[in-house]
């Protein structure tokens, strides 16, 4: 059937309403404007897209406690016998999970798998506390797949995410992101942390699981992904800074090549520390801005240890 609309100018006088909309419902699964604070955690993020409203950088908050009915699904898994899960459900209380990631592109159509991946994501968050009480590795194994199976072949995400506890642990999974910093606000500057604590696996879609079940009934890859771990970080002193990010950050450079990570950073972070997590925010975001044009999508969240209630 021949589509009417597409036939005046190349499609233009549908392009740009359709691309609106396509914009405005992208706006709607974007994080909350407003600091979160989780005992003595503060966190602050934003994405600053390349190309307008919308790109191929994402984020997505999980307050635990704020989007599920924690208590109720403890009654549930005890009524059922399932202790396991109840006891994994209290213990994760006052946590707050961030996932960061980066379609490669930063197209505002790129925005369509990061949406695909919200949505994707979120309905296996409910399936994993159902299940386990917590989120695990083997969500990420499935987005993996899917993600395999249906982006373009020159299409893949990188993410990280990690749960942040009120006392400043952060345990996360990396798929392919860049090493979250820390910043010591003892030392001031940003703090060496043992590669066995960064470890990194191949984005998302770029490689299948290795123990995919379904494997069988595809052609049989040429390699395959090992299976996502867990790290652990631990922000032990009050004002110390965790960032996480995509390489829109740590790539940014001047148009003579001079780098803006890490050393400027540093030096933001040290001139800014006593700032609140979205005052550090825009600090390194106004900078940025000023030190060089953006070359690529830039997302930066902030997460601060202020020192009070735990």
């Amino acid at each position: 059937m021949h589509d009417e609309a597409h036939s005046h100018a190349g499609g233009s006088e549908f392009c740009c309403p359709e691309i609106d909309n396509f914009v405005s419902i992208v706006r709607r699964i974007r994080p909350p404007s407003q600091p979160a604070r989780h005992g003595a955690i503060e966190v602050y993020g934003n994405s600053t897209f390349l190309n307008g409203a919308a790109g191929g950088d994402h984020i997505v908050y999980l307050d635990f406690d704020e989007r599920y009915d924690i208590d109720r699904r403890i009654r549930q898994a005890t009524e059922a016998g399932n202790g396991a899960v109840a006891a994994k459900l209290s213990e994760i209380r006052g946590r707050l999970g961030i996932m960061v990631a980066d379609v490669s592109g930063h197209q505002i159509t790129d925005a369509l798998a990061a949406a695909m991946l919200h949505q994707a994501f979120l309905t296996g968050v409910l399936y994993e506390l159902d299940r386990f009480g917590e989120v695990t590795t083997r969500l990420f194994e499935i987005l993996n797949t899917r993600f395999h199976r249906s982006l373009a072949v020159s299409k893949y995400v990188t993410l990280v995410y990690g749960e942040i506890s009120p006392d400043g642990n952060y345990k996360f999974v990396s798929a392919g992101a860049p090493a979250p910093l820390v910043y010591s606000a003892e030392y001031e500057r940003f703090v060496t942390i043992s590669p066995d604590r960064l470890v990194s696996f191949f984005p998302l879609g770029m490689f299948p699981s290795e123990d995919d079940i379904d494997s069988s009934k595809s052609f049989g890859p040429l390699r395959t992904k090992p299976r996502y771990k867990v790290n652990e970080v631990n922000l032990m002193g009050d004002g110390d800074i965790l960032l996480l990010h995509t390489d829109g950050l740590t790539e940014h450079e001047s148009g003579d090549g001079e780098a803006f990570f890490p050393a400027l950073l540093e030096n933001i972070l040290h001139a800014n520390k006593e700032r609140s997590a979205k005052g550090i925010h825009d600090a390194i975001l106004d900078r940025a801005r000023s030190f060089a044009p953006l070359k690529d999508d830039l997302t930066l969240v902030v997460i601060k240890k202020t020192g009070g209630e735990v």
